[in-house]
């Protein structure tokens, strides 16, 4: 039978219904989880704004939970309460009862003392519980932890009307692992096989360690929640990916609301709030959102909705955007869109993105007066899967005046999967393109007008004896048409080419910490400052060819010095990072292509990094042209700036690059275990 209500509790105190007569502490009861429609839920988070002299800490800390056999969690309850009885039993489709002490009057049945249920691999944990057979309703008090799969609980009481199928739960606290929430909450799980779940007296979690990539791990706090049949709701919802304190960021949701249907969850929710630091207040809308037993693994995503940008080549300068919530299509497609107003061509009145009427398309673009669809773009992205087969389709609509609609978009197509090849691990990806812009250099940005083409490509990154490795191989065919080398006409032609890189990171002298745990003390790193100076190297080899019989190809290597200073623990001047990198290329041969022809044999990686003050940090980035051959000997031919607000938890940063003269605002929230 499927169990498909999020807090397994009801269906186990469900199963209290036909309980034997008193004077037995131990309980062993047939399924009676058949009076409960099927739900799924997730609960958000519990309102905590009051203030306080020290810094609100999260009073629930989930310890590294270890597999445990149901006979050894009872044995560590035996230890410490020798009134516990000694006789269980795993028996399928049974719900098991233990306790040290049990009676029951007046058709109401009371367990006491260290409560411990078992119901197919779900464990309840309570120190009082109540069960009224006339009326149907439950109550449990005191200390109570459920354990669902992987997904952790507790609570200080809740209540169930099983007649009305209405209850209440109450002082909510949950560890919820995105990873395995859906699974969790509508899966069959055998008595046999009880894991993960270790009930813990010190609730607090001392050290976390970061999980790159994504948050997996959410820390969910609510005042109560409300059932009502299959429908969970929360009038606030307070919920933080930061496993120490809640100080630096959590995301207020206001009238959470979560529906089952089948095998997903679907939430809605009123104006959200994210709040960093206690003191910046950003509204967005949390919106309405699903999430399905397919796409279990993958994450939430909370960036704020809105977007203000700057692309001076498309877009003629400021731009504002605003994501609509993501609409689900079919067979779990899924389709995001942001609208943007383009400020600043709105405010000029003309535009300087598009050639003359006319012209080819990578003509020189010259200024024309707007009209009103100018002042309009659209991005928007399509993912899904087709069998095991990742699909994804970027587009960008940059006019919605229909007269220059071949100006104005340009599109990305991706089909992608991991393969076993060789006895290693592939990605392989079938790719088509239109009108693709590439930066090359001092050559500035050429465009891939169309193309498509097939890529097989492998990375592996190891260490060994403190020496960081990381290798690339790829191979690749495709049919492009683009900006000719020489001229502004279009040409064609098939390319092939082999791709090696071995990029090696050795330790000169510093500190090499293995630990990458971090505790209250890291406020503005999520992991450890790696300090010393270590020593890059570069080793690359290249070769492409071409359908007209062009060729070429390098042998490129480089190397130079990385230090790193400072601990990012103090309130000024804690951190700084130098890298200098200089490197060379012995090339030979020519493309038919300006996109991809080998510019800028020797060139300087520059890479600066400062902490200012507190969270302030300076980060920077540059390439210097040493190629006393090319026309940009001595610039900068590839830059980024930005000052970003870094915290352990999260960081908001504005960037600019001014070899596109592009620019905008990154937030990004880091993951913990």
């Amino acid at each position: 039978m499927k169990i498909k209500y999020p807090l397994k509790a009801i269906f186990i105190v469900s199963a209290l219904i036909n309980l034997s007569p008193p004077g037995k502490a131990t309980q062993n009861l047939a399924n009676e989880a058949k009076i409960f429609p099927q739900s799924e839920i997730v609960i958000w988070g519990r309102k905590v704004f009051q203030k306080h002299n020290d810094k609100p800490r999260i009073n629930i800390v989930f310890n590294e939970f270890i597999d445990n056999s149901k006979d050894q969690i009872l044995q560590n309850f035996r230890s410490e309460s020798p009134s516990l009885l000694t006789n269980s039993h795993d028996i399928k489709n049974e719900l098991e009862i233990q306790s040290e002490i049990q009676s029951e009057e007046n058709n109401i049945l009371k367990a006491k003392g260290n409560v411990l249920v078992f119901y197919r691999g779900n464990i309840l944990k309570a120190d009082r519980l109540i069960y009224d057979k006339t009326q149907k309703t439950v109550s449990a008090q005191g200390n109570i932890y459920l354990s669902i799969g992987k997904q952790i609980f507790k609570m200080n009481s809740f209540q169930y009307d099983f007649n009305n199928k209405k209850g209440s739960l109450f002082d909510v606290k949950g560890l919820i692992k995105t990873d395995n929430l859906v699974y969790d909450l509508s899966s069959d799980f055998e008595s046999s096989s009880i894991k993960n779940f270790e009930i813990s007296k010190d609730l607090y979690k001392e050290k976390v360690l970061h999980t790159p990539k994504a948050v997996k791990n959410w820390v969910l706090i609510t005042d109560k929640i409300e059932i009502d049949g299959e429908t969970w709701k929360s009038k606030k919802a307070i919920f933080t990916n930061d496993l120490l304190e809640l100080s630096q960021v959590k995301i207020a949701v206001n009238s959470l609301e979560a529906v089952s249907h089948k095998e997903e969850i679907r939430f809605k929710s009123s104006l959200s709030y994210l709040i960093l630091d206690e003191q910046l207040i950003i509204p967005f809308w949390f919106g309405n959102r699903t999430l399905t037993k397919s796409k279990s693994r993958e994450t939430f995503s909370f960036e704020n909705r809105w977007n203000l940008g700057f692309d001076n080549v498309d877009k003629d300068g400021y731009f504002i955007g605003r994501k609509f919530n993501t609409i689900d299509l079919f067979n779990d497609f899924v389709l995001d869109v942001e609208p943007q107003f383009l400020l600043q061509r709105s405010l000029k009145g003309y535009t300087k993105s598009f050639v003359n009427k006319g012209d080819s398309i990578i003509g020189d673009k010259v200024r024309k007066d707007t009209s009103f669809e100018d002042y309009f773009a659209l991005n928007s992205q399509l993912k899904g899967k087709i069998k095991n087969w990742d699909l994804k389709i970027d587009k960008k609509l940059n006019s919605f005046d229909t007269a220059k609609l071949s100006e104005a978009m340009r599109v990305k197509l991706n089909l992608s999967k991991e393969i076993n090849f060789l006895n290693s691990k592939w990605n392989k990806n079938f790719y088509g393109i239109y009108r693709d812009r590439v930066w090359n250099g001092s050559q500035g940005e050429a465009e891939i007008y169309l193309g498509y083409g097939s890529k097989l490509e492998k990375k592996n990154t190891w260490k060994v004896d403190g020496i960081t490795k990381t290798e690339v191989l790829s191979v690749g065919l495709a049919n492009l048409k683009g900006e000719s080398l020489n001229n502004k006409d279009l040409v064609t032609s098939f390319k092939g080419n082999l791709f090696y890189s071995l990029n090696q990171r050795f330790p000169i002298f510093g500190d090499n910490s293995s630990s990458k745990t971090v505790d209250n003390s890291f406020k503005y790193i999520y992991e450890p400052i790696n300090k010393g100076l270590y020593l890059n190297t570069n080793l690359k080899l290249f070769y492409s060819l071409y359908q007209s019989g062009n060729h070429q190809e390098y042998i490129g290597f480089g190397a130079g010095p990385e230090y790193i200073l400072g601990d990012f623990k103090k309130k000024y001047l804690d951190y700084t990072r130098l890298s200098l990198f200089p490197s060379y290329k012995i090339k030979s041969g020519n493309s038919m292509f300006k996109f991809d022809q080998i510019y800028d044999q020797f060139t300087l990686d520059i890479a600066f990094d400062q902490q200012l003050v507190g969270p302030v940090i300076l980060k920077s980035n540059a390439t210097l042209n040493l190629d006393s051959d090319s026309k940009d000997y001595g610039e900068f031919i590839n830059s980024q700036i930005s000052i970003n607000w870094k915290k352990r938890s999260y960081e908001l940063g504005i960037f600019y690059k001014p070899n596109n003269q592009s620019g905008g605002i990154n937030f990004t929230l880091f993951g913990f275990k």
